[in-house]
């Protein structure tokens, strides 16, 4: 066991002790955010805010700027989530989970097709496009702007989204050095996994309370 964490902190040599230390808070609240998401708690956008602004600054300084634009997103769209959760149906029940629509399939093309377009434009603007991991960053970053939008939208196809974008993300991580990182990737697909399920029971009904 010992040789696991030498071999994870032997990854932060050089790194200031900050760094270290936002990079561990970031995790703790994002991996609270993705647990209330899978709860349908309304916790998921004040702990997804703390967490997405951590790590927009992370990520500027270590130069991924597709997954530092996409935080800087998560950081908004919790916003708009955490208004469009708390509208509701009628005086007891709050708006419910419910499946894409045909218009927002669409969309969702539109936006993917476009996030990746501006996140290559954004890269070569700043002569970032010198190794593999621009690439796959500009392809996490499509993949999660549509699971984020889905998910303030309340539509279980965003948990599709973030196990395919976690899956990619995890040796994105181990390449980079953020290793804590990494593996709150490989517990989020775990947890997305088993939101997707918990969702899909809760399909149409709409709920009394977003606290549970």
């Amino acid at each position: 066991m010992s040789h696991i964490f030498d071999w994870i902190f032997s990854q932060y040599q050089g790194v200031p002790i900050h760094l270290i230390v936002l990079e561990m808070i970031g995790v703790f609240f994002g991996f609270l955010s993705v647990w209330y998401s899978k709860k349908e708690n309304i916790l998921v956008f004040p702990t997804g805010i703390i967490s997405t602004a951590i790590f927009v600054y992370i990520l500027l300084i270590y130069g991924l700027l597709g997954d530092m634009l996409i935080n800087a997103y998560y950081f908004t769209m919790s916003i708009v989530g955490w208004y469009i959760w708390t509208r509701k149906t009628d005086e007891d029940h709050f708006i419910p989970i419910t499946r894409t629509t045909l218009k927002e399939k669409k969309w969702s093309v539109i936006l993917f097709v476009s996030t990746i377009v501006f996140v290559c434009l954004v890269y070569l603007f700043f002569d970032k496009f010198n190794n593999w991991t621009a690439y796959v960053d500009a392809l996490t970053t499509a993949i999660f702007f549509i699971g984020m939008w889905l998910m303030a939208k309340k539509k279980l196809e965003n948990w599709t989204y973030w196990i395919i974008g976690d899956i990619i993300s995890v040796p994105l991580y181990l390449y980079k050095g953020l290793i804590f990182t990494a593996i709150q990737y490989f517990l989020f697909t775990i947890i997305a996994i088993y939101g997707y399920h918990a969702w899909k029971k809760s399909l149409n009904k709409s709920p009394r309370t977003l606290l549970k």
